[in-house]
């Protein structure tokens, strides 16, 4: 009971910061645009670190619970174990090739990291949707057979 009382008083003081931050923006003279970006940036800056918090504690506490339960530890960690041999595959078929942009600028040169590592996102991603797609057909035809 002690920890619901001490979470409601933090949120309200988390709740009022953020109440304060906006009123002040909203205080802005909307002509000046010095002051509406000296209003807007504490907002901003508070916003960031309450995403940053807010993850971290998540994952922490995502992390803590799997050293809890061994049996998710483990699945955690063939499923990270898998997407490591999904990324070595698609590192391996990527290629390092010249990528341009849409009004034919060069992006990346040819041979660059920067043209490699897209191309493996690009490849990873393509994997993982054929996966997808294969797990969603089949799901859709083991129920067809059963009704």
């Amino acid at each position: 009971m002690k920890n619901n009382k001490l979470i409601t008083i933090l949120v309200a003081l988390l709740s009022l910061v953020g109440i304060v931050l906006f009123m002040v923006v909203m205080g802005a003279d909307a002509e000046d645009p010095v002051a509406i970006s000296d209003a807007v940036s504490p907002l901003v800056t508070y916003s960031l670190v309450l995403l940053g918090l807010t993850a971290g504690v998540t994952v922490l506490a995502s992390i803590l619970s799997l050293f809890k339960n061994p049996a998710a530890l483990k699945k955690a960690l063939l499923g990270l174990l898998g997407m490591g041999v999904l990324l070595v595959i698609s590192y391996i078929l990527a290629s390092d090739g010249q990528v341009l942009g849409a009004t034919n600028e060069v992006v990346a040169e040819a041979g660059s990291s920067v043209s490699k590592n897209t191309s493996t996102g690009i490849w990873l991603s393509v994997i993982l949707i054929v996966i997808a797609g294969g797990f969603f057909v089949w799901d859709l035809l083991k129920g067809l057979v059963k009704s």
